[in-house]
């Protein structure tokens, strides 16, 4: 996965901060708590937290050293770490948890799961978790592409994004990423990456919340009206 890596640099300009900030705004607005603290799982380059650390105390933890260094320079405020969703054990707990888009990397059940309880046991009692499911097996649109254009200073980057599930039987489907970068109209580089992402049925998410514990509620996403879950550690 290049973007989160030697392409990383790239993040910023095609996904910057400011398209995160009514999304951040959304997850304040639900948690009601302002100056908690809040995890943030798999939190990348730090773009939600540029508006969640005016409301929230962020720890944030993500598995890219390279994505954690675009985040550091973004929130200095923040405190973040390296880790995996999966099996990271801070030694403090949070009045909230956050997992966004990064939840997409969770390829079965049993990952899916495993996040879940991250969440779960780094929560304070009555504390709130809250995920979102971008694709289910319900929605998927297969072979989907689409594009976007963008710039800064002299760069221009064309963005194209494909979806395809190779196999609908299965609980994972590709992303293909393709980036053609020009600078002052000439081509500089064509560069490409995969990713692997999880797609479930919508009810094996709130069935695996409450397997792990959680008294959820299903709702939508109000930005991108995809199912958006809010989840209590009631004890």
């Amino acid at each position: 996965m290049r973007m989160y890596s030697d392409l990383a640099w790239i993040w910023p300009i095609i996904s910057p901060p400011e398209d995160y900030i009514e999304e951040a705004l959304e997850f304040t607005r639900i948690i009601k708590n302002n100056r908690a603290t809040m995890l943030h799982l798999g939190c990348g380059g730090g773009h939600l937290d540029r508006t969640l650390k005016d409301h929230f105390k962020i720890t944030g933890v993500d598995l890219s050293p390279t994505m954690l260094e675009l985040a550091e320079k973004l929130n200095p405020e923040c405190n973040y770490q390296i880790g995996d969703m999966r099996n990271v054990k801070l030694k403090e707990t949070f009045d909230s948890v956050l997992i966004a888009d990064s939840i997409s990397y969770m390829l079965t059940e049993k990952d899916l799961q495993k996040a879940f309880q991250t969440a779960y046991d780094h929560l304070e009692p009555g504390g709130l978790f809250i995920t979102y499911a971008e694709a289910t097996k319900e929605t998927f649109a297969n072979n989907k592409v689409s594009h976007s254009t963008h710039q800064q200073d002299s760069l221009d980057i064309l963005f194209i994004e494909n979806l395809y599930d190779c196999n609908p039987q299965d609980t994972v489907y590709e992303a293909v990423f393709m980036f053609l970068i020009r600078q002052e109209g000439k081509i500089l580089a064509l560069e490409t990456d995969k990713h692997t992402l999880g797609i479930f049925p919508l009810r094996t998410w709130k069935e695996t919340l409450e397997k792990v514990g959680f008294e959820a509620i299903e709702t939508k996403n109000s930005i991108c009206n995809i199912p958006l879950f809010v989840a209590k550690k009631t004890f």
